[in-house]
């Protein structure tokens, strides 16, 4: 869906997109070890996928690290180091970058001590995001009910989800708990990979006890 905004909006090209799964320190129920999960992301885009890839540098983080911070690492790489984009005449341009949201990323930018306005301003200020709006939700209206982003509306693009898509990664999570079949949900290798690995299965559900199982 993501992929597609970007066929209807020809004013922007899509040159790539990452997944950035979150370190063991983000201390959420329910998350496997920081890295079975980049091993996961990376089985699911080596086939399945010509433009998304996996950066590991927010799971290898001896911290957890705010999403501004991440997005900073990603304008550092892409922009920085690399230069940004080369354009047919040898000249460059920056790579402006956005954060891929669900509809409700979104709305919890609007709960009181979530996140700091400091960094609402810094993510859709200087990068933006793309939210892909679920059934039976309105971003837009949510906007208009909050001033930071609807300072910043310019900079996010809301994406209608035109087929209903009720997966998630806790649906999945779950199922795998109560042994139900998630054929179908996950490409097959990350299937394989989870019962392979036994993972979600057992009793070890905080991030802390996959931490501390994994120093002592």
């Amino acid at each position: 869906m993501a992929a597609d905004y970007f066929t209807d909006h020809p004013k922007y090209e899509l040159i790539g997109g990452y997944f950035s799964p979150v370190s063991d320190y983000y201390q959420k129920e329910g998350l496997a070890p920081a890295h079975h999960r980049v091993k996961m992301c990376e089985l699911a885009t080596e086939t399945s996928s010509t433009w998304l890839m996996v950066d590991s540098w927010e799971a290898l983080q001896p911290s957890y690290q705010r999403t501004a911070v991440v997005l900073d690492h990603f304008d550092d790489e892409l922009n920085g180091n690399m230069g940004g984009m080369v354009l047919p005449d040898g000249s460059r341009r920056k790579i402006q970058i956005l954060l891929l949201a669900g509809g409700d990323l979104i709305e919890s930018m609007g709960k009181k001590d979530v996140w700091a306005s400091e960094d609402l301003h810094h993510i859709l200020g200087n990068f933006g995001c793309m939210v892909i709006e679920r059934t039976g939700t309105d971003v837009w209206e949510f906007l208009l009910s909050h001033d930071i982003l609807y300072e910043h509306k310019d900079n996010i693009h809301v994406v209608k989800q035109v087929i209903y898509n009720d997966i998630s990664s806790t649906k999945v999570r779950l199922f795998v708990k109560r042994k139900m079949s998630i054929k179908y949900l996950v490409p097959d290798a990350v299937m394989r990979y989870i019962f392979d690995n036994a993972l979600y299965s057992t009793k070890l559900t905080r991030k802390r006890d996959y931490v501390t199982y994994a120093f002592d």
